[in-house]
């Protein structure tokens, strides 16, 4: 999306732009069509730009309210989640609220707009009696269907577009993703079949090599098994983060403090495989690993809603030198999260001199919503204008 940012890009530089560049287009465009409005007979065409522009711009909070209304409001919420009955019903109440708006407008504002602006000769240019509130009514709903179905088709054209884009782009992460998985699944079974023939040589010589066998082996199983599949029930990621800590303590014994607190109450919802592991794993990695008398890990994982909130920390030597968010693990954590939670998903890493902490917000998929996608045969995706 680079080589059309202006359009596309969610950057608040962009985006402020490209909003400033529409109305400034809307503005100037309605000025010259209302210098056609026949109560201007007695100016000559370039005379009636003037108070076209006026008008316009007086009528501009309206058209801003019913389009941000319509894009921001609507569509994400109703529309796009095919919730069509609710759509309707919002879109009539905002456009009866705009009509009401641009009829009030235009009774007891637009004269004295004009005045202020223009002129004495061209800000009452000729004697008009005023109109009934029903036409004046059905005029600012016309304006209204027209600006709110302009703003409405931009903004759904760009919600399919970037959809399509970013579908795309998932079925190219996948492929690369699946390429890479099936060079590293050579012979699984001789793989499972060595760690059985392990499991069966130690479980009497060495009962804490043979859990730790186990432990392995149920974590490579659920990373074949599970890693190609889109969503994955929650329940199932968060056991097999139990399972990989459960692995760590054993390697570290009692050197190893760890705190654990997670959901209990996190059926029905669903996420993207091995999304966690990798931020997890990295504490093991970079970070306790390197601290020679006490090392520690805190993971505190809540549920609100549909939100879910991850508190992961550890602690570190001051000469552990943690790249801050350039391992491989943290910038495929960090490209999935763009890719599958776009708009949902917060990351924060902090590396402090002693302490290595990782803050995460996600907006879960529950049961329903997941059914829904695999109907549709696409992601669920939110994007902004």
């Amino acid at each position: 999306m680079k080589k059309y940012a202006f359009i596309f890009s969610d950057e608040a530089r962009y985006r402020t732009l490209r909003h400033l560049v529409f109305w400034l287009f809307w503005w100037l465009s309605q000025g010259f069509l209302y210098a056609f409005a026949g109560s201007y007979n007695q100016l000559r065409y370039f005379e009636r730009i003037p108070i076209a522009l006026v008008d316009s711009l007086g009528f501009m909070p309206c058209h801003i309210f019913i389009s941000y209304s319509l894009m921001y409001f609507v569509i994400p919420r109703y529309i796009i989640r095919q919730e069509y009955v609710h759509a309707l019903f919002w879109s009539l109440a905002f456009f009866s609220l705009t009509a009401l708006m641009s009829a009030t407008i235009s009774r007891y504002a637009i004269t004295n707009l004009r005045f202020l602006i223009l002129p004495g000769r061209l800000a009452f240019p000729y004697n008009l009696n005023s109109p009934s509130m029903l036409f004046l009514l059905l005029a600012g709903l016309r304006g209204g269907i027209t600006i709110g179905g302009l703003a409405a088709a931009i903004k759904l054209m760009k919600h399919w577009y970037m959809k399509e884009q970013r579908n795309l782009q998932l079925q190219k992460e996948n492929a690369e993703a699946s390429l890479q998985l099936l060079r590293a699944q050579i012979h699984p079974h001789f793989l499972f079949n060595t760690l059985n023939n392990i499991y069966a040589y130690t479980q009497n010589s060495s009962p804490l090599a043979s859990k730790m066998v186990t432990g392995l082996s149920d974590i490579l199983r659920y990373t074949l098994q599970e890693g190609n599949k889109q969503w994955v029930p929650l329940n199932q990621e968060l056991q097999m983060i139990q399972d990989y800590i459960s692995l760590e303590k054993i390697r570290y014994g009692n050197r190893l403090e760890v705190h654990l607190q997670l959901p209990e109450n996190n059926n029905g919802f669903y996420i993207a495989p091995l999304l966690l592991l990798p931020l997890v794993e990295n504490c093991f990695k970079h970070g306790t690993s390197n601290i020679l008398d006490q090392p520690w890990v805190h993971l505190q994982i809540n549920i609100t809603g549909y939100q879910m909130c991850m508190k992961l920390l550890n602690g570190k030597s001051k000469e552990s030198r943690v790249q801050k968010s350039t391992g491989i693990g943290l910038k495929n954590v960090q490209k999935r999260l763009a890719l599958l939670y776009p708009g949902k998903h917060e990351l924060t890493i902090t590396n402090g001199e002693e302490v290595f902490i990782v803050n995460m917000k996600l907006e879960l998929l529950f049961l329903q919503e997941k059914q829904k996608i695999q109907n549709n045969k696409e992601p669920l995706t939110t994007e902004y204008a």
